[in-house]
């Protein structure tokens, strides 16, 4: 069965399976922010961290515009405190 999904690949496009940093960096990603795992944990090593934090941002562009648009949830800015109006 394995040679045969072989032959599927174009010739040298094999693919190599995920690492076993990534995956788990994914997955602490998907459960905490960062910031809660560096308080939990007093030493996680540099490449690791690089893991999480990678997968800790959105990959879709649809994701990517809702977490950057900016709201307050006021509709009036006026009713803000601290923004001035014109």
């Amino acid at each position: 069965a394995a040679a045969a999904a072989l032959r599927l690949l174009p010739l040298g496009k094999t693919q190599s399976p995920e690492s076993l940093l990534d995956i788990a960096a994914r997955k602490v990603a998907e459960k905490w922010p960062f910031q809660q795992v560096e308080e939990r944990f007093e030493r996680i090593p540099e490449p690791v961290q690089r893991r999480i934090v990678y997968w800790s941002f959105p990959r879709s562009e649809k994701e990517i515009c809702m977490y950057s648009s900016f709201n307050t949830g006021a509709e009036d800015p006026a009713a803000t405190p601290g923004v001035a109006t014109a």
